[in-house]
């Protein structure tokens, strides 16, 4: 029997984990699926750059495979999954407000208590993610990035500026509706009016214009283009023969 393959799937925190996770598994059954949290905007974390960002993410997967005993050749390929937080926007759509001590997103403005640094992290994170969407390859194993605009919340949930309490209990709920339901999922990420269902590097495109990156907007549904499970599309033949009958 063919030993399954490692999807080395990188996302931001534990609530998008908890969101995708089980539903990614069971598309990809036919390989074995590694949520892997980085705890932090990698994007945008302080020292990383243009020049090291693929050797900072290089070094994740070496690690995991250093502590679980694999070798390169044991992995199918790297889905690095990103929030946008409205990174190609231009500057003078971030305003100012001095009862911002954090971020907040609407979908044509970035509200701050301190405009310079929302810049500088948008400047570093256009820089980053021009580098990555052009990236075919990480430490010799093929790597795609994908977009949740402005944010996972956003586009999986329709909400903006949640709390992690907020974040855990939508999470929590998606999976439970979805996890056993994967036609509809698949519906939902690559159907709906948010999903950008042209090529890879055409999403791309789309995204770094106007105020599409503060906007609802995800290229996440061509993860699932090529490499469906024989047990979804079983299920997919399964929903048109009923609605035959």
């Amino acid at each position: 029997m063919t030993r399954k393959k490692i999807i080395f799937v990188i996302v931001e925190g534990l609530s998008d984990q908890m969101a995708l996770g089980a539903v990614m598994s069971k598309i990809f059954d036919i390989n074995s699926v590694y949520m892997h949290i980085m705890h932090c905007d990698i994007t945008t974390k302080r020292g990383v750059n243009v020049g090291n960002i693929k050797s900072k993410i290089g070094d994740e997967v070496r690690k995991y495979t250093k502590q679980n005993h694999f070798k390169k050749t044991d992995f199918k390929e790297i889905i690095h999954i990103v929030d946008m937080d409205g990174a190609y926007i231009n500057d003078k759509y971030i305003k100012e407000d001095k009862t911002a001590l954090h971020p907040i997103y609407h979908d044509k403005a970035i509200l701050t208590c301190n405009k310079g640094d929302i810049e500088d992290r948008n400047r570093q994170k256009r820089m980053i993610l021009d580098k990555l969407y052009g990236c075919k390859e990480i430490w010799n194993i093929p790597y795609r990035v994908f977009y949740m605009s402005c944010n996972l919340d956003h586009v999986l949930y329709n909400k903006q500026n949640s709390s992690e309490t907020e974040k855990e209990k939508d999470s929590y709920a998606f999976a439970r509706t979805y996890k056993n339901n994967l036609t509809d999922f698949l519906h939902f990420i690559t159907r709906s009016d948010f999903s950008v269902m042209t090529g890879y590097e055409e999403s791309w495109e789309y995204i770094r214009e106007d105020l599409h990156s503060l906007e609802r907007h995800s290229n996440l549904g061509l993860c699932f283009d090529h490499d469906l499970s024989v047990s979804l599309k079983q299920e997919i033949h399964n929903d048109k023969e009923e609605v035959l009958v």
